[in-house]
């Protein structure tokens, strides 16, 4: 699993328990896999399809800084199939795991377009 993204959890990220909202992290992973896509597809349209069972196995506090993961489950004509994993860096535990998102890539006209990709590419390898 390559770890792309931290966020530092600030007081307007929190629930009344005191530790991160969940839908503040769901957001933030639903951005991170959106732009992690935009950058495979090289199209800035895209749109979250599916999301599986999301299982969050702990939480962060205040100040403490997790960390987004993502890796790709498989290539398919206009999707892409993404696992996440998000983790505490200070508590070292795993918050949420979610097994399989889909990303589609969308033409012009706002359809599934095929993207041809078929391998994670780097940006650094297409200069």
């Amino acid at each position: 699993m390559r770890f792309h993204t931290r966020k530092w959890v600030k007081p307007e990220d929190l629930n009344p328990n005191g530790t991160l909202f969940g839908g503040k992290l769901l957001s933030w992973i639903d951005e991170e896999l959106a732009l992690y896509t935009i950058i495979q597809f090289e199209n800035s349209k895209v749109v979250t399809k599916y999301m599986s069972e999301i299982n969050f196995t702990s939480s962060a506090k205040q100040g403490d800084v997790i960390e987004i993961g993502i890796d790709v489950v498989r290539f398919g004509v206009t999707s892409i199939t993404l696992e996440c994993e998000v983790r505490n860096m200070m508590t070292r535990e795993t918050i949420i795991t979610i097994d399989k998102t889909v990303m589609v890539n969308l033409g012009e006209d706002g359809k599934p377009k095929a993207h041809g990709k078929t391998e994670i590419e780097f940006v650094k390898n297409r200069i």
